[in-house]
């Protein structure tokens, strides 16, 4: 069951935002996701906040300005998705533009797991660093930091993961959601922080006169690979951050990116000019991960990188051919996944745990997404990693905080996850096989014990009626080009239609054609081929459908159910 739900907007903040000049159909969609004013819509790089007020910038800097003036050797530890890689690429291009000599080593997770282990220390250690630096990841390498000292290595820390009881004695930590940390946003990705640290390194170097005749580096031309990996993180778009994506995408339609950028685009079949939030999360973001999920994610930051257009083109074509490939383990892993959960009723448990040996590992996480989206259920997907342990990956609904729930299971069984670490949203943690019976028991009390039982009634919030002189190109384009993403929702609407012809395409999409007054309208819902009743209380998104060179809008439905 789902609820349809519309979202108050306050009159008065939608009086102001209008009086202010924003559009009265924006300003009703803003008001409803809380936005007071039209200060808040500023997106100039003027409004974003400073780096100052994050903890340990100035230290970083002061470090890796002292390196660069040394000629010391740096090395990039770099994450595996998409927010590390372009965290890795902003490191990359930025401190080259500085005079730095510096390289990367992104560790395959399979081998590896995942942040700055004391193994990965002793694969960095040939290439002789003297300063490790890692990017969306480290916030937890107590032992990884350790093992840097001991060979000598300083540490510089860029991370936005939670942290945990205890901090790694790093030689310095930028992350705004350690201890100590006033930055007003807690929401930066990995690439975010990586892009504050190296705007504290410009300013540090600046003022030790080190671009004294010369020109100097504009760290805004980075801005592209920073909406790229703040989008697909999926992390909260607050001010600070759709100030970020906003001014990336301001670039990519003005056809000032990096190759890589543009190549992605081109592998996609988008339209980079006409560029979008959706075209980061759900056409670039998947290509870049799959190369982490399935191989080696340094093939996805060499395409960020370099500066070689036929370079680019051509691994942007290896990463799509990868993502082509993990669409196929996925469908099949979750084919065989939905076969099994054909007998669960999830209406009488509050989670669900799931596992089968032939699982691939660099799958689980989507897999896990899928399933709590069609069951609403926060959802741990286990593969098989190192022999006699499972991998799992997890992903929850509003109302529980996943990595506070895994926190628990730590507490309240001690030595039973072997590690964990993540977001509120998603985690990921090891365990042994053997102890997959009792961590689900004891996942499903906790989950049980936090969440409120109205939680796991889904329920789709909507912007309310859309009026019928609205439904045209103009308004889908004026929607379009706006910044939308995690804790700032895309607009959807909803109202009763009546059906006038509806057919299923490829046996599982679901094309209508819909009629509101004298309106005809055509109608999408994907992966639901279920027939519609003659008339229907349906939620959408309004979107362009271009075909044959001719746009036309369409309607995205999120749900629909007999009117």
């Amino acid at each position: 069951m789902t609820r349809i739900l519309p979202r108050p907007a306050p009159a008065r903040a939608v009086t102001r935002l209008i009086e202010a000049g924003t559009h009265p159909l924006l300003a009703r969609i803003y008001a409803a996701r809380g936005i007071q004013s039209r200060d808040e819509l500023d997106y100039s790089l003027k409004a974003m906040l400073p780096p100052a007020q994050l903890k340990g910038v100035r230290e970083a800097a002061e470090l890796l300005a002292d390196a660069i003036e040394a000629g010391a050797r740096m090395l990039i530890v770099a994450d595996y998705d998409c927010d590390g890689a372009t965290a890795c690429a902003v490191g990359i291009r930025a401190l080259r533009m500085f005079g730095a000599e510096v390289g990367y080593l992104v560790p395959n997770r399979f081998e590896y797991g995942y942040g700055l282990t004391p193994a990965i220390v002793e694969l960095a250690a040939p290439m002789a660093p003297d300063v490790l630096i890692t990017v969306d990841n480290g916030i937890a390498s107590v032992d990884g930091v350790a093992a840097a000292r001991e060979h000598g290595i300083a540490t510089v820390i860029t991370d936005h993961h939670l942290p945990g009881d205890e901090l790694p004695e790093a030689d310095v930590i930028v992350n705004p959601n350690q201890p100590g940390c006033e930055f007003p946003s807690k929401s930066l990705a990995g690439v975010g922080v990586m892009f504050y640290t190296m705007l504290a390194l410009r300013a540090e170097l600046r003022d030790r006169g080190a671009f004294d005749g010369k020109t100097e580096p504009n760290l805004a031309d980075l801005l592209d690979l920073v909406a790229l990996g703040t989008v697909a993180d999926v992390v909260k778009l607050d001010h600070n951050n759709r100030i970020l994506v906003a001014q990336g995408l301001q670039r990519i339609r003005a056809d000032r990116m990096q190759p890589g950028i543009r190549a992605l685009f081109a592998a996609a079949g988008r339209d980079a000019a006409r560029a979008t939030t959706f075209d980061m999360g759900f056409a670039l973001g998947p290509r870049l991960n799959a190369a982490g999920r399935l191989a080696d994610m340094s093939l996805g930051i060499e395409c960020l990188i370099t500066d070689d257009m036929g370079r680019a083109l051509n691994i942007a074509q290896e990463l799509d051919k990868l993502n082509r490939e993990r669409r196929a383990i996925e469908a099949e892993m979750q084919e065989g996944a939905m076969a099994n959960l054909d007998a669960i009723d999830p209406g009488a448990r509050s989670s669900l745990v799931l596992f089968e040996p032939d699982w691939h590992q660099g799958v689980i996480g989507i897999l896990a997404g899928r399933i709590k989206e069609k069951f609403h259920r926060p959802t741990i997907a286990f593969a098989r990693g190192n022999p006699g342990e499972l991998k799992g990956s997890g992903r929850s609904i509003p109302g529980l905080h996943l990595r506070d729930a895994l926190d628990l299971v730590t507490k309240q069984a001690p030595g039973l996850v072997l590690k964990f670490g993540g977001h509120a949203m998603a985690a990921g943690l090891t365990i042994r096989e053997d102890d997959l019976p009792r961590f689900e028991q004891l996942f499903e009390g906790i989950v049980t014990s936090l969440i409120d039982p109205a939680n796991l009634t889904r329920s789709l919030e909507t912007d309310g009626a859309l009026e019928d002189s609205l439904y045209n190109l103009e308004t889908a384009r004026l929607l379009e080009r706006e910044i939308w993403g995690q804790g700032f929702a895309a607009p959807v609407f909803d109202d009763v239609f009546r059906v006038e012809n509806q057919r299923v395409l490829k046996d599982k999409h679901l094309k209508l054609q819909l009629k509101k007054g004298n309106t005809r309208l055509e109608a999408i819902q994907f992966n639901h081929a279920d027939a519609a009743a003659p008339s229907i209380h349906a939620a959408f998104r309004l979107s362009v459908n271009e075909y044959n060179g001719v746009s036309s809008i369409q309607l995205m439905l999120e749900h629909f159910e007999a009117a």
